[in-house]
């Protein structure tokens, strides 16, 4: 299960092992995932891109996990912070959301918890989308992660089904490729590549006829205008 609409994470946490495991697991959650393994990099990143939530190690070695938070906090970035420490006792809560998190998860967790804490952070930093995306005879579901049209069952890659549910959810707003590939893709994707034009090439020819998405020239996508 997941929300819409398509959500863009960044992990930092020292522990390679764990950060790793956390990130191939929320990408299995069909989440656009960053991991980096150190404070200042995790920052720098944060700066760079636009993150939906943060998941932040408090126990950070050289830039602390409290610093992050707190120069995130001073930058106004607009993600969400869940910031994870071994420590549970309840000072350390009161003062990782008094820093600025806006969530706490003591370690050991459940990695159920973890994917159902972020979706609600996520959902708090959203508009109102309905749980069910529709036009034309397309119904997509992203909670239940599948689409049809006309009854028809599609079957689309991860990348697609994240690319619809953008275009679905911007309800006739035209939506520029760079903002897809912001939304959907990680950092490692180039934003010279034509990743974007043939995900929406493969997901025109799943679709069929008549055309539901259109491209104007130099500008993006859209469906429903």
């Amino acid at each position: 299960m997941r929300d819409a609409a398509w959500m863009r994470v960044l992990v930092i946490e020292d522990d390679v092992e764990l950060a790793e495991a956390v990130g191939v697991g929320l990408r299995r959650e069909r989440m656009a995932v960053d991991v980096v393994f150190d404070g200042a990099t995790g920052l720098e990143r944060a700066q760079v891109h636009d993150y939906d939530v943060i998941v932040l190690d408090r126990d950070l070695p050289g830039w602390h996990g409290d610093d992050v938070c707190a120069q995130l906090a001073a930058d106004r970035h607009r993600g969400r912070v869940l910031m994870l420490t071994a420590a549970a006792t309840i000072e350390d809560r009161v003062d990782g959301l008094a820093l600025g998190a806006d969530d706490y998860l003591p370690k050991p967790f459940a990695f159920a918890e973890l994917v159902a804490r972020l979706r609600a952070l996520f959902r708090r930093a959203q508009p109102a989308v309905p749980p069910v995306l529709a036009y034309g005879g397309l119904v997509l579901d992203p909670a239940r992660g599948v689409a049809n049209r006309d009854g028809r069952s599609l079957d689309l890659g991860p990348k697609e089904f994240g690319v619809l549910e953008l275009l679905l959810a911007a309800e006739g707003r035209l939506v520029p490729a760079e903002e897809l590939l912001e939304r959907v893709w990680d950092e490692m994707a180039d934003p010279l590549t034509t990743v974007v034009k043939v995900t929406v090439s493969r997901l025109r020819r799943k679709l069929g006829e008549p055309p539901l998405i259109e491209t104007v020239s130099q500008a993006g996508y859209r469906i429903g205008a």
